[in-house]
């Protein structure tokens, strides 16, 4: 995004890649069907942004979701509307629209090098002079800016590793360790439950979460039963909360609604009809709707001898606890197992061009930044977005700084320049 923003402002852009080709994160992205967006109205979509939503705003304001709509429309790819707001390409593919962007791109006149990783910058540069690690061998490129889009560490086979991070740390930018975001947690299942039912959903449950910061969170949908915990779209809405509280308090309990759609009253008296013949099992199924996964984890904390006792005893506290089962979350995931991450430059440590206060000519775009969102197409929106927005300020600092041609950027292999800032 950064570089069609400055390639149509008429700048020289190289791009360089650690990987073997470009876009392999947004090609993974496509795997689900590539949530671009939300629908949802812009108040609402930019508080997803929590604490870092006055920061992210901007971005917003000048590259939204109707925009990012549009874009992708002039690049030939259609989009819809899901059930749940979320937007996707009609043919709910990535590469479609990366080879279409890169082609657009190219033709504009964007040089690419790939398998290009980026080791620090050059002996005595404040900045812009920066060394790779190439097949060929140590290269060192001097530019008249650049601009970071280093990732945070989700994913790190696919390039962001986060090894940046001590890099800038050393040249003075403030950094917050990188984190797991829109992760899963570790409960501690026994180990026939772990065994059995780890990939198995739980559907139609309702999560409930209240830590006494912020507002209680509640809210239905579903999870997938790991082999020591929990993930997946529901548990991700609140991991940020969940992850905190595990850092803050050592662990986090969360209450499970199992049976949603059921009163409390209704459900002890249908626990409280006899149960004849039936088995124990039979009678949760046909009473209760309990089966599959969600009877099994009764056992993770019953023994069969209880849980019989139990509903011959108090039906009432059965249903009550099938109402609110407690979760115990001891840990989150590690950050290279989730979907995205949290921490990294901080804002305050970015002038209002996305600029490096610390670096001048260096400018930063993307989930390096500390900010996170949750899943639903905020994440890549917002990363889009913070790509133009860098790319502005970098056009507006090079403006500043009387560059030829208002302000190109050029980068060139080989040994940096003695001029500083220009190659």
């Amino acid at each position: 995004m950064a570089a069609e923003v400055l390639l149509r402002a008429g700048a020289s852009v190289d791009l360089f890649d650690a990987m073997p080709s470009v876009g392999r994160k947004f090609l993974l992205a496509g795997k689900g069907g590539l949530n671009l967006t939300h629908s949802e109205a812009v108040e609402p979509f930019v508080n997803r942004y929590a604490e870092r939503a006055e920061q992210v705003a901007p971005w917003l304001a000048a590259f939204g979701p109707q925009d990012l709509r549009d874009w992708a429309l002039a690049l030939g790819i259609k989009t819809f509307v899901g059930s749940s707001g979320r937007v996707f390409p009609a043919e709910m593919k990535a590469a479609p629209l990366l080879r279409a962007w890169l082609h657009r791109l190219r033709a504009a006149g964007l040089r690419l090098h790939m398998r290009h990783r980026w080791t620090g910058w050059a002996a005595g540069d404040a900045g812009t002079a920066l060394r790779f690690a190439t097949p060929q061998g140590e290269s060192v490129v001097q530019a008249d800016a650049v601009l970071l889009a280093l990732g945070g560490a989700s994913w790190p086979q696919l390039g962001s590793d986060g090894a940046w991070l001590p890099k800038l740390a050393a040249r003075g930018v403030a950094v917050a360790p990188l984190r797991p975001a829109n992760c899963g947690f570790d409960v501690g299942w026994s180990p026939y439950f772990a065994q059995r039912f780890a990939g198995a959903p739980m559907k139609s449950v309702r999560l409930r979460f209240d830590d006494g910061f912020g507002p209680a969170f509640d809210r239905p949908g579903e999870f997938v039963i790991t082999a020591g915990g929990i993930e997946g779209s529901l548990v991700y809405a609140a991991s940020a909360r969940l992850r905190d509280a595990i850092a803050r308090d050592g662990a986090a309990s969360v209450m499970i609604d199992l049976l949603p759609g059921r009163s409390t009253d209704p459900l002890a008296a249908a626990l409280a009809k006899g149960r004849g013949a039936r088995s124990l099992p039979n009678h949760l199924k046909e009473h209760a709707g309990l089966d599959g996964v969600k009877a099994a984890l009764l056992r993770e904390r019953y023994s069969a001898e209880q849980l019989t006792a139990l509903l011959a005893r108090d039906p009432a506290a059965l249903a009550a606890a099938l109402k609110a089962w407690p979760l115990r979350l001891v840990a989150a995931r590690p950050v290279a197992e989730a979907i995205s991450s949290a921490g990294g430059v901080c804002f305050e440590a970015l002038d209002g061009n996305a600029m490096l206060r610390a670096l001048p000519g260096v400018f930063c775009a993307g989930e390096m930044i500390d900010w996170e969102a949750p899943t639903g197409g905020y994440l890549l929106s917002a990363s889009l977005a913070s790509g133009r927005a860098a790319a502005s300020g970098v056009q507006r600092w090079l403006g500043t700084r009387g560059k030829p041609d208002g302000g190109e950027v050029r980068a060139e292999p080989g040994p940096p320049s003695p001029a500083h800032g220009r190659s």
